[in-house]
C-alpha cells in the first residue's frame, strides 16, 4: 500500500508519493537543503483518505537535489503589414526534490 499525497507548491498541485523526485518552480535553497511542504490537499492510501480540513497540521517533508534551468521556450511577437519580428527565448529556473516522508 503506497501513500499518495497532492501538494500545492508554486500556484501548482503536484501529486507525491515517497521517493519520487518532482520538478518545482525555483525554491531558495542549496542541494541537500531540507523543505516541508504545509499545503497538503490530499493524503491517503487503500484503506484511509484525508482532505481538507483533516489535514491542516499535515506536512510532507522534501530534500534538494538539484537546482537547474527548464529548456528554453522560443516566443515570437509579429505584427502583421509592418514588418515587425521579434524572437524572444526563456529559460525558467526549477529546483528537482525527493519526497522524503509525509508527516500527519
Amino acid at each position: 500500500m503506497q501513500m499518495i499525497a497532492v501538494i500545492k507548491t508554486g500556484g501548482k498541485q503536484y501529486k507525491i508519493e515517497e521517493g519520487d523526485i518532482i520538478t518545482v518552480e525555483k525554491i531558495e535553497g542549496e542541494n541537500g537543503a531540507k523543505i516541508i511542504f504545509d499545503e497538503v490537499l490530499f493524503m491517503g492510501d487503500e484503506k484511509d483518505v484525508k482532505i481538507g480540513e483533516e489535514l491542516k497540521d499535515a506536512k510532507v517533508e522534501g530534500e534538494i537535489v538539484d537546482q537547474l534551468r527548464a529548456k528554453k521556450v522560443i516566443t515570437v511577437k509579429h505584427k502583421p503589414k509592418k514588418r515587425y519580428l521579434k524572437k524572444i527565448g526563456h529559460k525558467q529556473q526549477i529546483t528537482q526534490i525527493e519526497i522524503k516522508k509525509f508527516v500527519k
